[in-house]
């Protein structure tokens, strides 16, 4: 049976041969579909700035129908002077579209990409377009990759001057289009025969996570070496050794006092929460701030005098212990889509006032308030005093707590069941994660966005940072109380 590889499918081949075949012909077995990812909005943002360059550009449409798209690709030749988008080529049953497809002199192609330096496989990506354009007769004058300026600052009024940095990469690929051709034929015998035979390596990562790695790794014991934190080397050397369930791995053979302290948690099968963190806990003064942020990354800055990719603040969560018990709630989110940095800062000043232990679970709201003091001068004073009574739950909880029931993870969200088991981020409906926190708020800001839906939103954003700070205070009560709630 004859199948079509698109530029994503042989860079899949090149990566992996079984996980071709496995998208291919077995696409069911990838994980259950995560809801749309942050950096495939990046991507579009990206992509879309791009084409504004060539305001005269034509975009080639059909993004399913590949047929369709290489013959609306002829019919717009005439116009490649302008630009093309999306043009669609194929050569030996090999489809790639490229991003821009200018005739200048010859013909250019550029790939563009959302990232902020180039990565060794966009050169892979590169020469296969190279490839299928020159066997088709369309071969390129340069081929060039356009990403992201980490340095560009943007200062309003739409005006991106300098966002991209252009390199030309023509003389670095031809040595990959030389051996195309042979790979290509290849990954279509590949596709011929039975399921290959690959074993599992450092390629399962690189350079991407193979969505098919549960297929080729089955899970069979509970508590595998590899839930071991930083340990892939230590838990490859076990399973060379034939020990694959960690309660399985001798005592004394785990030099990592964390890895250590997994095992024999694990095996016994009880938690351990050690003196000094519930004495640490409980001395502690009041007023008792447990606080969380949630940021929005813009590949393309739409807020003055900021940065692609900077962590921008937009909402805060805050529980506010006054006493054992005695729990009340402040939150600041801002809805209108301009920018949120100063309103935050204030009112996160107004919020926390000036004594008392500020509770956080990680350094995370530290870098931010650093951030926003440096963007604030006047604000300085008062940020850099509330980070002076940060109190980091995480690297408490890392020596002196751990459960069986969080299988080698510190996240808030792994720490949780183990001592609020009702608290539980699966009864949100929207936003699990800070992933779909950002894709949540750039939704709600869109122009485009019903009322109806930016009221939606903007509930199930309050929602998930308030557990996550609620989260919290369950944790610190039960450390206080030496495990009990």
């Amino acid at each position: 049976m004859s199948v079509q590889l698109s530029k994503t499918r042989v860079m899949s081949g090149l990566q992996c041969i079984k996980r071709l075949y496995l998208e291919v012909y077995h696409p069911e077995l990838v994980e259950a579909d995560q809801p749309e990812d942050i950096r495939v909005i990046h991507g579009q943002e990206v992509g879309y700035l791009a084409q504004i360059l060539y305001p005269e550009g034509v975009l080639i449409e059909n993004p399913t129908d590949s047929k369709r798209a290489i013959v609306d690709t002829r019919k717009n030749m005439g116009k490649a002077s302008s630009g093309l988008f999306e043009a669609a080529f194929e050569y030996d049953e090999v489809l790639v579209r490229t991003d821009i497809f200018v005739e200048d002199e010859g013909y250019q192609v550029t790939e563009v990409k959302a990232a902020t330096t180039v990565k060794d496989y966009y050169l892979q990506d590169c020469a296969i377009q190279a490839w299928v354009l020159a066997s088709a007769g369309y071969e390129p004058r340069s081929i060039r990759l356009a990403y992201v300026n980490r340095e560009f600052v943007y200062r309003g009024d739409g005006d991106y001057t300098g966002f991209f940095i252009w390199k030309d990469v023509t003389s670095d690929i031809r040595p990959l289009m030389k051996t195309m051709a042979d790979q290509v034929q290849e990954l279509k015998a590949a596709l011929e025969g039975d399921v290959p035979n690959i074993a599992v390596g450092e390629h399962c990562n690189k350079p991407f996570p193979c969505p098919f790695i549960a297929v080729c790794t089955p899970q069979t014991t509970e508590y595998p070496v590899s839930l071991l934190p930083r340990g892939k080397r230590i838990a490859c050397e076990l399973m060379d050794d034939g020990i694959e369930d960690i309660r399985d791995v001798p005592e004394g053979y785990l030099e990592n006092v964390t890895w250590e302290r997994i095992r024999r948690v694990t095996k016994s099968g009880q938690y351990e929460l050690d003196d000094v963190l519930v004495d640490t806990i409980n001395i502690l003064e009041w007023p008792r701030y447990y606080l969380d942020f949630e940021t929005i990354q813009f590949a393309v800055p739409i807020w003055k005098d900021t940065r692609p990719y900077s962590q921008l603040p937009f909402q805060w969560s805050c529980h506010i212990e006054n006493r054992p018990g005695d729990l009340e709630h402040a939150e600041f989110l801002d809805v209108s889509g301009d920018s949120p940095l100063r309103g935050f800062a204030e009112s996160l000043i107004e919020t926390l006032g000036s004594e008392g232990p500020i509770m956080v679970y990680s350094a995370f709201e530290k870098s931010r308030l650093e951030e926003l003091a440096v963007r604030f001068a006047d604000l300085a004073p008062n940020l850099n005093g509330l980070i002076e009574r940060l109190f980091d739950l995480l690297p408490l909880t890392r020596q002196h707590y751990y459960h069986p029931d969080m299988r080698g993870s510190y996240s808030i969200k792994a720490v949780l069941p183990t001592v609020a088991p009702q608290l539980d981020y699966k009864v949100l409906e929207q936003v699990h994660d800070g992933g779909e926190a950002q894709v949540a708020y750039m939704e709600m800001i869109d122009s485009e966005t019903t009322s109806r839906r930016k009221m939606q939103l903007e509930q199930a954003l309050l929602e998930y940072c308030k557990l996550d700070t609620l989260a919290m205070v369950k944790l610190a009560w039960f450390y206080s109380k030496d495990g009990e709630l």
